[in-house]
């Protein structure tokens, strides 16, 4: 595979990653990276903990190990600032101390000779110490300096280099008000100058100059690749480049936005409403028992001799190829298939067939699919489609509840959507309004939550926002998730059973 090269003067200086997989010894590998950054871009970094943002950027400065792909047009003078180099450098200052190599105590090295011996510009160093208030500081040891003032430090010997590109990992941190305006604005300054790269993780951080943004999640890792690294043939965690953003494009920055709302918000899914609470289930039955589920078409057979048990609290997903029956499983269990009679089926205590009404088995599930997306066109409120939910109906024909109307709310928090709880359901994009069937689908806190194809027809950003909740719904309810897909690999943090069907005919 081709090695780390530097070609300043080639594609107008574009710094070109392709299928660039790096490698950061087992700790963590960044997998298949394609991305480009021209000159007059500036980017933002962005993910949530352990995607593999910091990972991005040392690759950018040439750390790491290239294990496939490529990475081309790094300019020779690149500086970043990080904790990682920050921490390797009061290493390096710690060694000084070790009495066993040395025969006098060292003081360390003093602040003066970290900024000015590193620095190609002595004049702004100068400036930029005055401007950071560390003049009172340049004689003391590098290593006594506070977390805030290494940070300071690092800052300025990299701005004093003059540098080809700039990276800044978390540059705001541990800053002051009054610091962080003016680094803020010796940022802006240098915006015609130096292409610049930044690894946030606030979004109310970015700078107006930022151009892009580059998003990361962390790899799921299907079955194959987690036995290889239970054997010790592959570990340490994985990150992919998901979604770049033009800023400029307000729809897919807004989008950016509410996925890493999702992804990072200390927002729980809200409780269910209180004062209109669901029977109370039999603890000891699971949720649903197929006992050798056959369905066939004369000759035909579509669902062969399934066994499947869904227990409380397990998350499954539901896999397979067009044609293998997933759709029929699913109406066995929700009673809308006529062969459900014929089958031995228990769902929610339920044995089929015994008088049970379809209604006495539907509101313990909540239902999430395309064709609901399709039949539910009413012009409503994003907050009524919410409240909905708790009726069953498509529209609202019911004076809701204050208890219901602050339940939808929160929903409307957690989706970062609260400032349009009043607009039209229908002039939402495609995306938001599977956001908020879901939500309308878990409202109740049904026993068991039906997502069929959830992702079909979202394009990649809004993927993930659906995905996001998702996770989100695993991670806090007493709600069971069944998430029905057509590929096994296209995993949930939080979904840890697998039933994948295959077809028979």
């Amino acid at each position: 595979m081709d090695s780390l090269t530097r070609l300043d003067d080639i594609h107008q200086n574009r710094i070109r990653l392709s299928k660039a997989t790096v490698s950061f010894d087992d700790r963590f590998t960044l997998r298949e990276i394609d991305w480009t950054i021209t000159p007059e871009q500036h980017w933002v970094i962005t993910g949530p903990n352990g995607s593999g943002k910091s990972a991005l950027a040392a690759a950018l400065a040439g750390i790491g190990d290239i294990q496939g792909g490529s990475i081309q047009g790094l300019p020779n003078n690149v500086e970043i600032v990080s904790f990682e180099v920050q921490a390797e450098l009061i290493a390096q200052e710690l060694k000084k101390d070790d009495a066993d190599i040395m025969d006098v105590i060292s003081l360390g090295t003093p602040v003066s000779e970290m900024i000015f011996d590193h620095c190609q510009d002595t004049e702004l160093a100068q400036s930029l110490v005055e401007k950071f208030g560390l003049s009172t500081l340049l004689d003391r040891a590098f290593r006594k300096l506070s977390t805030g003032e290494t940070r300071k430090v690092m800052l300025i010997r990299a701005l004093a280099n003059k540098p080809d590109l700039l990276i800044l990992d978390e540059p705001f941190d541990g800053l002051d008000v009054d610091t962080l305006a003016m680094l803020q604005a010796h940022l802006a300054s240098l915006i015609d100058t130096v292409p610049m790269v930044m690894v946030l993780n606030r979004f109310d951080e970015m700078p107006d100059f930022i151009t892009h943004v580059a998003y990361l999640d962390k790899e799921r890792k299907d079955k194959e690749r987690g036995d290889r690294e239970r054997s010790g043939k592959q570990r340490g965690d994985k990150g992919r480049l998901k979604l770049t953003v033009d800023r400029q494009d307000d729809a897919a920055f807004n989008e950016l936005y509410q996925l890493l709302h999702l992804k990072t918000t200390d927002l729980s899914v809200p409780e269910a409403d209180p004062t209109n609470k669901l029977p109370a289930l039999d603890p000891s039955q699971p949720l649903v028992k197929l006992t050798q589920a056959t369905i066939q078409y004369g000759d035909t057979v579509i669902v062969d001799k399934l066994d499947w048990t869904i227990e409380r609290g397990q998350h499954w997903q539901l896999s397979g190829p067009n044609g293998s029956g997933k759709t029929c499983v699913l109406s066995l269990i929700t009673g809308d298939h006529p062969q459900c009679y014929t089958n031995d089926i228990l769902v929610f205590g339920f044995q089929r067939g015994n008088g049970e009404s379809i209604w006495q088995v539907k509101q313990f599930i909540g239902y999430v699919s395309t064709n609901l997306q399709w039949e539910y066109r009413v012009s409503t409120s994003c907050k009524n489609v919410i409240i909905s939910g708790f009726y069953d109906s498509i529209g609202m024909y019911t004076k809701s509840t204050d208890s219901q109307k602050k339940i939808a709310d929160q929903w409307l928090a957690l989706l970062g959507m609260q400032d349009r709880a009043d607009q039209p359901f229908n002039k939402l994009s495609y995306g938001d309004q599977r956001l908020l069937l879901i939500a309308r689908a878990m409202v109740k806190h049904p026993p068991l939550l039906i997502l069929d194809e959830p992702c079909l027809g979202l394009d990649d950003i809004n993927r993930q926002l659906v995905l996001a909740l998702i996770e989100k719904i695993c991670q806090g309810s007493e709600t069971t998730v069944l998430y029905v897909n057509h590929h096994a690999e296209d995993q949930i943090s939080g979904i840890e059973h697998y039933l994948a069907l295959e077809k028979n005919h």
